[in-house]
């Protein structure tokens, strides 16, 4: 460990010498917001990024057509070397853009890169093994393009992971929760809801039947658990019997694996509506689930030391946080770190007013040092055998706590 420091300076002098290359990035995607899957100009813009440096092996739609793989680096000879992995998000919300902040995430994993690189570059006498991944993983919003990307094998690699979301306050671990979203259809008959409504069969009626009997599950559902959602179709005319409508929902447990018992009480409530009416009703899950991320004690007590020397005030006792995130199910499959940083707002995500904070000047000073603790927790690791050690334990034990 006793070349960190050095390497930690260097990581900190090239972040700061390409501030304003990293801002512009990071403004360019938030003045550019685009959906899941649809993330073009971000996934072009990111490429161009790395693309400009010789040194860093770049590839475009990366087994998703909105992903991207950019590598440096590697083992020396006979030396396979650890893979450390960047993530950016980048996708935007509906309506009200850069909301949750994406554009940052995916400055953070960009700076982050670039300045891990810069420190083992530094390291001429004594190089280190090690490879850097920068992965673009899109659609976090609303599919989960990190679940298909390690479907695909994207992570197998992989040896580390770090990625960082901007928040309310700086903390280490938050504890996410699990979701699965379900979409719920009932088919039904139309027909003239004044003169002949004996002949229909009223596809809204089980919609709202299904909405309020979930609503009184709430009251037996455990404080923890959650359950949301809409009426997306409800009908076309009011003097036409609907026989179709549209529900869609978010069930959230602490652990994934309560889900099953959550889901099973909701599909009842959705059934039991098509019953009472008469409706046929069709119950889809269109995406995988996201799993709750397993928290690294090792890699955490290291980010916070970090994130302290560079001026980060970490809270002693973190607000609560009820999202979610499919880098939970990362975490099941490679060690790694999501901690959550403040951007100088008081505003709430997946509001107006935070995507406003997103792409203001203010909130850099708070990304770049974000991006410095998660560098400078990779040096920590990738320099001390003992470290990695203890951090591929707390992973293993967090893996089987989860399963007991």
């Amino acid at each position: 460990m006793e070349d960190g420091p050095q390497m930690k300076d260097a990581l900190q002098r090239c972040i700061d010498a390409r501030k304003d290359e990293l801002r512009s990035l990071s403004r360019d995607i938030w003045s550019r917001p685009e959906l899941a899957l649809n993330e073009t100009y971000a996934h072009d813009r990111l490429v161009r990024f790395f693309s400009q440096d010789p040194t860093w092996t770049v590839e475009s739609q990366y087994k998703l057509p909105t992903a991207f793989r950019a590598s440096w680096g590697g083992g020396g000879e006979g030396e396979p070397g650890l893979n450390v992995a960047f993530l950016c998000e980048y996708d935007a919300l509906p309506g009200i853009g850069h909301a949750c902040g994406h554009n940052l995430i995916a400055e953070v994993g960009a700076a982050a890169a670039v300045g891990l690189k810069a420190a083992l570059e530094s390291q001429t006498d004594r190089p280190v093994p090690v490879k850097i991944t920068v992965l673009g993983t899109p659609a976090e919003e609303d599919v989960g393009g990190k679940i298909d990307l390690i479907q695909a094998g994207a992570f197998a690699d992989v040896d580390l992971v770090f990625m960082a979301h901007p928040a309310q306050q700086d903390a280490s671990f938050l504890p996410t929760v699990a979701l699965h979203g379900v979409t719920v259809k009932y088919h039904g008959k139309a027909s003239h809801a004044s003169a002949y409504p004996w002949e229909g069969v009223n596809a809204l009626d089980a919609a709202v039947l299904a909405y309020n009997n979930l609503s009184a599950l709430r009251q037996q559902l455990k404080p923890e658990w959650r359950l949301h959602g809409i009426i997306k179709h409800g009908g076309v005319k009011p003097n036409i019997i609907p026989a179709y409508t549209e529900l869609e929902f978010y069930m959230r447990t602490p652990l994934v694996q309560d889900l099953c018992d959550l889901k099973a009480k909701a599909e009842a409530c959705f059934r039991a509506a098509a019953v009472a009416t008469g409706c046929r009703v069709e119950i889809i899950y269109p995406s995988p689930a996201y799993y709750n991320i397993l928290p690294n004690a090792t890699l955490a007590k290291l980010y916070e030391k970090n994130g302290k020397a560079l001026g980060v005030q970490f809270p002693e006792q973190p607000a609560s946080f009820s999202g979610s995130t499919d880098f939970g199910n990362v975490s099941f499959v490679v060690p790694g770190i999501h901690p959550f940083f403040y951007i100088s707002t008081d505003a709430l995500n997946h509001t107006e007013e935070y995507t406003e904070a997103a792409g203001a000047e203010k909130a850099q000073l708070f990304t770049l040092r974000t991006a410095k603790a998660l560098a400078m927790t990779a040096v920590d690791v990738v320099c001390c055998p003992a470290l990695l050690r203890q951090v591929r334990e707390d992973f293993r034990l967090a893996k089987l706590k989860q399963e007991n």
